[in-house]
């Protein structure tokens, strides 16, 4: 989404800088590139240890098949974030600063970047509006969710990014767009109708709602570890990613004042995307070890305590409870443990592949 205007190939034009090269611009440039690239590497070790212990090591449920997706979509973000930053500082400092003869090889980096985080929103949208409408229609949603429902949204939402990222490379080129053509004028509008008109909406509107839940039990007990996932994962979107992509649309209709801002919302847009993509599976760690006495806990316990299902979270919880306040704590632990393999039993059952 960024790259369509910024494209390296224009970087040294020097119409871009007022006929001069700005020496201070390009150190700084290169510095937030430099940056962004160590970022993506700590994302990406994050979002492979997710990956591969809710792909292959924790039994599926409804929710982690959304956080499998997301992750998968993180790693995509995080890995052609970095490649797009190494071409960008061999663009600003390197021996070939033209890229000469990759052009396509450069459409094919942005292309899958724009897929990675259009797709990343529509996770975080769809998981989050699941938990919305299980907190507001609890009996519609126990009793009628059709089994393959996350599969299903996951397939779809993957076609929509991918969709979504061809029209606007493939359609709205640098030259269209900085010609405004009325085809890629169409697909700004598109982009920012589906990013800041519909997904920004939902994902406030079901924080909102989960966090009136929260409000609402936490007398009793504890939210649920994926409330706060849903809601710190969302809430760190917004506030780094769904600004850019409004200003990439006043920036359309040459709303910001010179193209130093340009280049700079250029780099900046990408840095925080990686920070939101790095941040995600930091926040499963951090909210799986929550609540929890013993520090010592493996990664594989962090993750399938983080996104346990609330049913066998609230049996956990009311274990605690009972062994808490009960003198007799083997009898009462054993009966959880035999609780627990259960619906451990029944999750690995109904299990989304």
């Amino acid at each position: 989404m960024a790259s369509n205007y910024t494209n390296t190939t224009h970087f040294n034009d020097t119409n871009y800088f007022g006929g001069s090269h700005a020496p201070d611009s390009v150190i700084h440039y290169t510095i937030a590139a430099a940056v962004a690239m160590g970022l993506c590497l700590i994302g990406i070790v994050g979002n492979i240890i997710v990956f591969w212990y809710l792909f292959f090591r924790i039994p599926r449920n409804k929710y982690t098949v959304y956080i499998i997706n997301l992750a998968a979509a993180d790693l995509l973000l995080l890995t052609f974030a970095a490649i797009l930053m190494m071409v960008n500082i061999n663009t600003l400092v390197g021996s070939n600063p033209d890229f000469e003869g990759n052009a396509g090889f450069y459409t094919f980096l942005e292309i899958i970047y724009d897929l990675s985080l259009y797709s990343g929103m529509y996770f975080l949208t769809a998981i989050s509006m699941e938990r919305c409408i299980s907190v507001l229609f609890p009996l519609w949603y126990n009793n009628y969710r059709p089994k393959t429902l996350s599969v299903t949204m996951c397939i779809c939402l993957w076609i929509l990014g991918c969709s979504e990222s061809l029209i606007e490379n493939l359609s709205c080129t640098q030259e269209d767009f900085t010609n405004q053509t009325p085809v890629c004028t169409g697909v700004e509008i598109m982009t920012f109708t589906l990013s800041i008109c519909i997904c920004l909406p939902l994902m406030i509107l079901s924080s909102f709602t989960l966090l009136i839940a929260i409000k609402k039990t936490f007398r009793n007990r504890y939210p649920p570890r994926l409330y706060i996932i849903i809601i710190a994962a969302v809430f760190i979107f917004i506030l780094s990613v769904i600004p850019f992509n409004f200003l990439w649309f006043l920036m359309y209709f040459r709303l910001l004042p010179s193209i130093q801002d340009t280049l700079g919302l250029y780099f900046a847009g990408i840095l925080t995307a990686a920070l939101s993509s790095t941040a995600n599976p930091y926040i499963y760690f951090i909210v799986g070890r929550l609540w929890k006495q013993k520090s010592s806990q493996s990664i594989h316990d962090t993750l399938h305590r983080a996104f346990k299902a609330e049913e066998d979270e609230k049996e956990e919880i009311k274990c605690e409870k009972e062994n808490t306040s009960s003198n007799s704590g083997v009898t009462n632990s054993t009966s959880c443990d035999s609780d627990r393999t259960d619906n451990s039993h029944n999750t690995n059952t109904e299990s989304i592949v």
